[in-house]
């Protein structure tokens, strides 16, 4: 069982930027694959980026390609998603996720994900 919190969600004006962190319980943290995701009022939950079990690969939506950067740090449980140049487009709930078994483009999926935080608000004002 794994039990994810993430934080660091608020408010900012477009061009602005923020640094989401999802910390995790339990010792097998470098286990997951972990993800973020992301669902805008009124649509459908979509992959924003994940990374794999050592940090090595990472994976990103065009949308935030060249935006948004994943990282993690083993040692401290901890995922982190630096989300730069934001725009309005960017406002939704944002999730992470840790995946057993998900490997390459089956990252994308949400439906490969096992455990799932309780999601962080983030607002773009224009």
């Amino acid at each position: 069982q794994v039990q994810l919190v993430e934080s660091g969600g608020g408010l900012v004006q477009a061009g602005g930027s923020l640094r989401l962190s999802c910390a995790a319980s339990g010792r097998t943290f470098a286990s997951y694959v972990m993800g973020w995701f992301r669902q805008a009022a009124g649509k459908e939950r979509e992959f924003v980026a994940a990374i794999t079990k050592s940090g090595g690969t990472t994976y990103y939506a065009d949308s935030v390609k060249g935006r948004f950067t994943i990282s993690r740090d083993n040692a401290k449980n901890t995922v982190y998603l630096q989300m730069n140049s934001l725009n309005p487009e960017d406002t939704a709930v944002y999730y992470c996720a840790a995946s057993l078994g998900c490997s390459g483009y089956g990252c994308y999926d949400q439906m490969r994900y096992d455990y799932w935080g309780q999601g962080t608000q983030v607002t773009v004002s224009s």
